[in-house]
């Protein structure tokens, strides 16, 4: 397998002194490509490429016989360079190549894509042969034993180019990187790149497929962002790479869609909670996915309850389970079972055998409706907020005494409910505010 030479330009003595290059509002062209090169190798080596960085300290000659002496089949070699000109408008990125060697050329064009793919406010002045250089030749192309370029980053002379440098050097570097690797795949055959395995759980369970880490940073599969509803497949700011035909995004790249991302380092899990589906207008849907966990309704229910669960053991998981099977939110529904049991507790009208958790009414009779077990009793809840909140055809045989006598859809949100399920006019209120008191408790929206 090869390796990857890299050089930053500059630096090193030449003729006694050292070699600032272009020297520009307050930096230096060495300074900026050794900063640039030192992420580059750090991008390479996080992703198992085997990299060697040319030192700072030797003259341009030197630097040649160092990875000449070094340089074996398959290897590749890389300098990186910052241009300037007299005119500052001039601009864009260029990858130099030796003079008539189309394979040479192919690779130019490769570095140069992924570079101003990743930067596309960067512009690509194109691969160019050495032969139109300054110099009219470059000694970097044509001198190093191993297949070699030049890539010119950016005209430190330009703001804008200076900007993109300075500001979105990790960016650029991990462009490069990409770049490099795709080259030195081409040259050699393959490159074994490994990301370490990660966990993932979102809004408290786990997730089927693994994450990455990449330059110590998460990585979640795009799928899963599908999944949340967001749509970053497009989005060239986003940082992304593929890795066994599986294209990853970074987690962190979530945030400004109100999602938060937390790591557990003991179990190496990353950790995402949906905060922007938690708001009101969403938790207010009756039609939707809950986002606790079976334990986080387990321990929202004990905590008010203690003795709740010695009965119920398995009232959490119904919930969540015939909520899922007919679309409804089980946060809102198990919330409600709260609320009209107080916490299980129940009351004078409905006792606990009667697995009555929403006080529906019965047929005949003022005591309310009766289920043969917890699950059923369950499922005649979710039936009922189902048909007040759709007219989607229910997935099991109806249960739920009343359902045939509400008129489908007319609340789709709880609110709605207020005056229909029960007269108090505060009624929905009322049981959204047991609804953030459970995401508050489980973690899943900050504490007012």
């Amino acid at each position: 397998m090869g390796r990857i030479f890299i050089s930053a330009a500059h630096g090193g003595k030449e003729n006694g002194l050292l070699d600032p290059g272009a020297m520009v509002a307050g930096t230096t062209e060495a300074q900026e490509m050794i900063l640039l090169r030192d992420l580059v190798v750090s991008e390479l080596r996080t992703k198992g490429v085997e990299v060697l960085s040319v030192p700072d300290d030797l003259s341009f000659r030197q630097s040649l016989d160092w990875i000449n002496v070094r340089g074996r089949a398959n290897d590749v070699a890389i300098e990186l360079h910052a241009d300037s000109a007299n005119n500052p408008s001039v601009r864009g990125a260029t990858s130099f190549y030796i003079a008539d060697n189309d394979t040479r050329k192919k690779h130019a064009n490769l570095l140069l894509a992924a570079l101003t793919k990743r930067l596309p406010k960067l512009p690509s002045q194109g691969a160019k042969p050495d032969s139109t250089a300054g110099l009219g030749s470059l000694a970097f192309c044509r001198l190093v034993k191993t297949p070699s370029l030049v890539l010119q980053v950016g005209f430190l002379t330009n703001p804008d180019d200076r900007f993109i440098l300075q500001n979105q050097r990790r960016e650029m570097a991990a462009a490069i990187a990409d770049g490099l690797i795709a080259w030195l795949d081409d040259v050699s055959g393959g490159v074994n790149v490994s990301y370490a395995p990660i966990s993932i759980e979102i809004n408290g369970q786990n997730y089927g497929e693994q994450g990455i880490i990449v330059s110590g940073n998460a990585y979640i599969p795009i799928d899963l962002v599908d999944r949340l509803g967001f749509d970053l497949a497009s989005d060239e700011n986003v940082r992304r790479v593929s890795y066994r035909n599986v294209v990853f995004v970074r987690a962190i790249e979530l945030k400004p869609f109100d999602v938060s991302v937390g790591w557990e380092a003991k179990t190496r899990t990353v950790i995402l909670r949906t905060i922007s589906k938690l708001c009101t207008g969403q938790k207010d849907r009756i039609m939707g996915h809950g986002n606790a966990s079976e334990v986080q309704l387990m321990m929202f229910l004990k905590s008010r309850n203690p003795k709740a669960l010695e009965e119920f053991s398995m009232i959490a998981r119904h919930y969540r389970n015939e909520g899922e099977i007919e679309g409804v939110n089980y946060d809102l529904a198990f919330c409600q079972m709260c609320w009209e049991t107080n916490f299980l507790r129940f009351g004078d009208l409905i006792v606990p055998a009667q697995n009555n958790f929403a006080s529906i009414g019965a047929i005949s009779g003022p005591e309310g409706a009766t289920f043969p077990n917890v699950r059923t009793g369950v499922r005649a809840h979710i039936q009922q907020l189902k048909a007040y909140a759709t007219t989607q055809p229910l997935v099991n045989e109806v249960v739920s005494p009343r359902f045939r006598f509400i008129t489908r859809g007319v609340a789709p949100l709880f609110g709605q409910l207020s005056g229909r399920w029960n007269a108090d006019l505060s009624y929905g209120t009322k049981v959204l505010n047991l609804v953030t008191l459970l995401y508050e408790d489980s973690g899943l929206i900050a504490k007012a």
